[in-house]
């Protein structure tokens, strides 16, 4: 094992040191993969990146934070992706994936915060909803009368009669992302907490209940792109889009984003920590292309800038939510001197 690793960069040496032009003519473009939701804050530094720096301009793919981080930690070298955006932490398992493949040495670079929205129509019915309700409508199984049935609501008003009585749709996306992973945390999991039968169960059972999604068409995986989802709910004002602040940020003139426990999804409201169902933005690099790929080490910089990521930044104009001062400051060092990341704890 170790000396397959060391083979493995052996010949990332090999093909990237023989000389700039050899690695060049092999891959002169940095490859990124990842995240949909971090996709158009990656996209706007590779276009600040392009036009400012005399290196080719990244090419960036939309891949979805599991299947990202998967390719990302298939190996070394220059067949493998530099970098992989992620809408939510690396995994344990996904490090130690990374580890067995020979990428031993990570830098993580935390961008910013963003809010997950569930958002409509401005042609739809405004609600308010709470996570229990959101539990109660999209979850697989729910509690009723004190017993765990398969999910039997098939209108927002069967859950609550102030809600319209539209039959409940909802888009969002699929297992492989990591909004998919977000929302589950940051909503189904709490939301299930208020259920005493659901609280009573062994682990394993408690987690299938609060975590599965239902599969009746009630929610409806639509996929990596949001863009997608935006355009279908257009022409669709009764149903409801899973997706990040950043997108219903860009299309404020067609759709608006519902309050959840009584607080809207604003820019304000996820920077001050009050709209709950927020999360952390991440950008991993390989530290060992570093040197090899040209450009690489010039484009973590420009990124972790606070020209980039600062207050007054380019990306907050995208709808990121930068990190505090303090905290920026030491993740633009830590990005600097590329720090290898610690494996997480779960």
């Amino acid at each position: 094992m170790k000396i397959g690793k060391l083979l493995l960069t052996a010949l990332l040496g090999a093909a990237c040191t023989a000389g700039i032009a050899n690695a060049a003519a092999a891959r002169s473009q940095i490859r990124i993969v990842g995240s949909s939701t971090v996709f158009p804050f990656t996209a706007t530094v590779v276009e600040r990146f392009s036009y400012a720096t005399p290196f080719s301009a990244p090419i960036l793919e939309a891949t979805g934070t599991g299947g990202g981080i998967k390719l990302f930690c298939s190996g070394v070298g220059l067949g493998f992706p530099d970098a992989v955006g992620a809408s939510r932490t690396m995994k344990a398992s996904e490090f130690d994936l990374c580890q067995k493949n020979g990428v031993e040495q990570i830098t993580a670079l935390n961008i910013g915060y963003d809010g997950l929205t569930l958002s409509q129509s401005k042609q739809g019915i405004p609600v308010n909803l709470t996570k229990t309700q959101l539990f109660q409508a999209l979850a697989k199984e729910v509690e009723v009368e004190g017993k765990i049935v398969p999910n039997p609501y098939q209108r927002w008003s069967d859950i609550d009669p102030a809600l319209p009585a539209n039959v409940i749709e909802v888009l969002g996306p699929p297992p492989t992302s990591g909004t998919r992973d977000a929302w589950v945390e940051l909503v189904m999991e709490e939301g299930c907490k208020q259920f005493p039968a659901i609280k009573a169960l062994e682990k394993p059972r408690h987690d299938a209940v609060c975590k599965t999604m239902r599969e009746d068409g009630r929610f409806v995986e639509a996929g990596e792109n949001d863009n997608l989802i935006v355009q279908r709910l257009e022409h669709n004002p009764k149903a409801f889009g899973i997706f990040g602040y950043s997108f219903l940020e860009e299309n404020m003139d067609k759709l608006r984003g519902t309050s959840i426990d009584g607080v809207e999804p604003t820019y304000e409201a996820i920077a001050e920590q009050r709209y709950t169902v927020s999360r952390g933005m991440y950008v991993y690099f390989k530290k060992q292309h570093m040197g090899f790929i040209p450009g690489l080490k010039e484009f973590l910089a420009e990124y972790a800038s606070e020209r980039a990521m600062g207050d007054e930044g380019y990306l907050s104009d995208k709808g990121l939510i930068p990190l505090p001062d303090q905290q920026r400051d030491a993740a633009e060092k830590a990005a600097i001197s590329l720090t290898a990341m610690a494996r997480p704890a779960r």
